[in-house]
């Protein structure tokens, strides 16, 4: 990402001396700018700037964060409208124009019903989204199902490898399609519990996953998914981090429904979610023809299997 888009989307919502301290250290350091990951911001303690290398700690005149730091950050990000986000505060995160995730942090209050609200923020995490377009393209031949859509996939990788870049773009590009390898465009539902596949802001995706596709947006992967296949009918069911066996067992009844799902789950290859029990039984039972193994062992994104379930 290029300064001026970083400094529209992001920079833009920080106090006048906290922006200024990033601009001076981006214009220093460009090569940080292009692969910046995250920017955190912690009350009484210096910037974070985070990096696929590691982090930086920006100790510039007059820092550490200030309470005033926060405070202007807090109204720019919601607008001055605190309280009308409160509901999406209690999830622990926003998303902002351009598909931009914000963490926040700080004092939590417990009500009589369970539900958690966040008081006196002190801390935020800018994570910078980023599209790789064409990440997918390579795999779509090894990827084909017998429908002429892509065949239901699961990409496993640990944290930070690049399964939900992945992911978006194999939406794209199914949404697409792609004449000369035989895939058929496709009639996408994606169900975005976190709202990092499509990153929506305000219902619409900020990112292009394709022109023909539904997107529930923090919609739990269980529900969103049997409302998809209910009322939007897709050819392919797409959602991220299986991580429960319910989330497995609404996998199980898409397929059941006709669609073909594609799916992540955290792992470091396919015998360590064979040994897990929400993924162990829908891998071993066959209700996914493929997988996508990825890592970091050469970079994030590296490709260490792709291929027929095994």
């Amino acid at each position: 990402m290029i300064l001026e888009a970083l400094d529209r989307d992001i920079l833009s919502l920080f106090s006048t001396r906290v922006r200024a301290l990033l601009k001076a250290h981006f214009s220093s350091h460009p090569a940080e700018t292009s692969a910046v990951q995250e920017i955190r911001l912690r009350k009484g303690l210096p910037i974070c700037v985070v990096g696929p290398q590691g982090d930086t700690l920006l100790n510039g005149d007059g820092f550490p964060v200030s309470d005033d730091d926060i405070d202007k950050t807090l109204a720019l990000v919601t607008d001055s409208s605190y309280y009308a986000l409160e509901n999406e505060f209690a999830n622990g995160y926003i998303t902002i124009p351009g598909g931009h995730r914000v963490g926040l942090t700080g004092q939590v209050v417990t009500w009589a019903d369970g539900a958690v609200r966040l008081r006196e923020i002190s801390g935020f995490n800018f994570r910078v989204a980023r599209e790789v377009k064409g990440a997918g393209e390579r795999l779509v031949p090894m990827l084909m199902g017998k429908s002429g859509h892509l065949a239901s996939t699961l990409i496993v990788s640990p944290p930070g490898c690049g399964k939900t870049t992945l992911l978006r773009d194999l939406c794209r590009i199914s949404g697409q399609g792609v004449p000369k390898l035989g895939l058929r465009p496709a009639q996408v539902g994606i169900v975005d519990e976190r709202s990092e596949i499509a990153a929506c802001f305000r219902g619409v995706p900020q990112h292009d996953v394709g022109p023909r596709v539904d997107v529930l947006d923090r919609c739990p992967k269980a529900k969103g998914m049997m409302m998809l296949l209910r009322s939007m009918g897709p050819d392919l069911m797409v959602t991220d981090e299986i991580g429960s066996d319910e989330d497995a067992q609404a996998v199980a009844v898409a397929l059941a429904g006709g669609a073909s799902v594609l799916a992540t789950c955290h792992g470091d290859d396919l015998e360590q979610v064979r040994k897990r029990p929400h993924s162990a039984w829908i891998v071993e039972r066959g209700y996914f023809q493929k997988a996508v193994v990825l890592s970091k062992r050469l970079g994030p994104g590296t490709l260490e299997y792709v291929g027929e379930m095994k």
